[in-house]
């Protein structure tokens, strides 16, 4: 190779865009950092380091090559994904449908499906390369092939709204869900066990013990009102009084002041008064309450976008309201859900629940029957919308509402179960206004054959533009954690093993990437292109371990590209103890703007 294409094909130090660099005293040298993200469930470290892969080592780096800047791709702005489950008279969900069988509508205007899938979460197949193991020598040497538990299949994470459960409820769902942890969870599945209140955690684990013990630690947070305090309303009651200035909700909540304290006709003023003080009261509680479910649930989903097999949320709840505010983050949160291939369900705790006529027994009875009637109408409302978010999350990432039934055993049993299959459409607005507006959605067969249809049904326009860096890095992200294969780029996986002390392990993933069915981008006698390489170990558990991002810059003459025998290989080394991993290797270029991704096990004996 010409000593000026060995220096013009150096590799660089490419900082992750989604990773953030730590102090100075945490760098090992000016060629590799240390690079982090925390979150509330999840903390991931990767290592960046040079490479060489084109040249020799000793070969001065040049200008060009010196760059932190991330490599920039394009990116699906607009892309809105809509998840859609399809089942039969009998319930069981269908896959044979192709693309053209559906329509979908964007605010009643139809759409063309740009993208078009079908997933698979309830049957997760992992194709996968299996290690070999080195001698002292270097010398490949046979490797058996890695336990069934080396790739676990399900992971299930149970969120409880210990928020807004009361005891009652939290009771009867502990006992349920502990019956289902002993008799009817997933073989080879990991589970995990989250509140909303962050008081309890269990990350995954296949030990049923201690997900028991841990279940049965959770206790009820729910706000109890004063038995002096005459208005008993939620969040959602609030909010009309509140924001809305609904005169029927503040017509219910005076009446009810007034009859509870006995009040005459002419001291309504003072009712209004009190039952605002308490509204306002209310609303401000509600509204962090509401926000905190949002961020531990999109924790939650991050936490299990990092595991490599089916990913399922169970979210066990009563329901919660969310103001027009919110919807927003409801729907980055279902985005980030659907492009994670994270599948949300909810169990309605409250069962077959109805609004007495009268109220509350305990409670002083009301001024009139008129008062009665729309002191019922506010509850069923209230009780109505705080079950439209459990449903909605559901229906827009693929999962299931179990509602209005009080058996939650069976709803735990039927929420674990998958469906068999879930196609994915997806498509671009035209012309979309970042305003942040609702867009109503509606997915339909062109040959319904009687068929039940399940699909997300609206999404918000984004309220700023997005960062094509941002979006980049979301990308190769979504690929680095998850567990399908791709193979739109021509890249081989091979893994090797050795031994470097007692319980230190260096574990080699070699990345082949053949040059001659890459696009390159002419400029002068230059061939131009980059590629991102990603390689990444996680445990039994599916907990992220290590993982190392190189960023390879080609800049080749013809002659060398020609004389390179069509491929280079990009090793990466990472530093592992004994144990079963999965490997993940993601390599994506900025020419041809493809991708591929690859899966492979290594069992390292003690």
């Amino acid at each position: 190779m010409p000593q000026g294409d060995r220096q013009l094909a150096t590799a660089h130090v490419g900082g992750s865009p989604w990773l953030r660099p730590l102090n100075t005293s945490d760098r090992y040298s000016d060629r590799a950092t240390i690079i982090q993200e925390t979150g509330e469930f999840t903390r991931l470290v990767f290592q960046v380091g040079l490479i060489s892969a084109l040249c020799y080592a000793q070969a001065p780096a040049p200008e060009v090559s010196s760059r932190e800047t991330p490599v920039t791709f394009t990116s699906r702005v607009n892309l809105v994904l809509v998840p859609v489950v399809v089942r039969d008279n009998q319930g069981h969900a269908i896959g044979t449908l192709r693309q053209e069988d559906f329509q979908l509508f964007d605010k009643g205007k139809p759409q063309l499906i740009t993208r078009f899938s079908v997933e698979k979460p309830a049957s997760p197949f992992i194709p996968v390369v299996v290690a070999s193991s080195l001698d002292e020598k270097g010398a490949e040497k046979s490797a058996s092939a890695p336990t069934p538990g080396a790739v676990p299949e399900r992971f299930v994470a149970y969120l409880f709204d210990d928020i807004h459960l009361n005891a009652a409820d939290l009771l009867t769902a502990r006992t349920a869900a502990d019956r289902h942890l002993s008799e009817s969870f997933v073989p080879g599945g990991r589970a995990a066990i989250y509140t909303t209140s962050g008081q309890i955690v269990l990350d995954f684990t296949d030990d049923r013990d201690k997900l028991r013990e841990t279940l049965n630690r959770i206790q009820p947070l729910a706000t109890v009102r004063e038995a002096t305090e005459c208005l008993d309303i939620n969040y959602y009651w609030a909010d009309a009084i509140i924001t809305k200035s609904d005169a029927q909700a503040t017509a219910a909540a005076t009446d009810e002041v007034m009859a509870c304290r006995g009040y005459p006709a002419d001291q309504r003023d003072a009712a209004a008064s009190e039952a605002h003080a308490t509204a306002m009261s209310v609303f401000n509680l509600g509204e962090r309450e509401s926000r905190l479910n949002l961020s531990v649930l999109k924790d939650v989903i991050r936490r299990l976008s990092a595991t490599p097999g089916s990913r399922n949320v169970i979210l066990v709840s009563p329901g919660f309201f969310l103001p027009p505010e919110m919807r927003i983050e409801e729907a980055e949160l279902m985005d980030r859900a659907i492009r994670a291939n994270v599948t949300v369900n909810s169990l309605d705790v409250r069962g077959v629940y109805t609004v007495i006529p009268g109220g509350d027994a305990s409670q002083p009875g009301r001024a009139s029957i008129s008062a009665s009637n729309l002191m019922m109408l506010m509850k069923q409302n209230a009780m109505s919308a705080d079950s439209d978010v459990l449903e909605e999350l559901a229906d827009a990432t693929g999962g299931r509402f179990f509602h209005n039934d009080n058996g939650l055993f069976e709803g735990f049993r039927q929420l674990v179960a998958q469906p068999e299959y879930i196609y994915i459409l997806g498509f671009s607005p035209q012309n979309l206004k970042l305003d942040g507006a609702r867009h109503g959605l509606k997915v339909a067969l062109k040959n319904p054959k009687g068929f039940e249809m399940q699909a997300r049904n609206a999404y918000y326009a984004p309220s700023h533009a997005v960062n094509s860096e941002e979006q980049a890095k979301q990308e190769i992200q979504e690929a680095v954690f998850s567990r399908d294969e791709i193979q739109d780029l021509p890249v081989d996986l091979n893994l090797q093993y050795a031994r470097a002390g007692e319980t230190a392990v260096k574990l080699n993933v070699l990345a082949k990437v053949n040059l001659k069915l890459l696009h390159f981008r002419k400029a002068d006698d230059r061939n131009l292109n980059t590629l991102t390489v990603v390689a990444s170990v996680f445990d039994r558990n599916g907990n992220f371990v290590a993982g190392i991002q190189k960023i390879v810059d080609m800049r080749l003459r013809d002659q060398t590209l020609d004389s390179l025998n069509s491929a280079i290989t990009v090793k990466t080394t990472l530093d592992v103890t004994p144990g079963s991993y999965l490997v993940r290797l993601v390599v994506r270029d900025s020419e041809g703007q493809t991708m591929s991704a690859r899966n492979g096990v290594v069992e390292i004996p003690f």
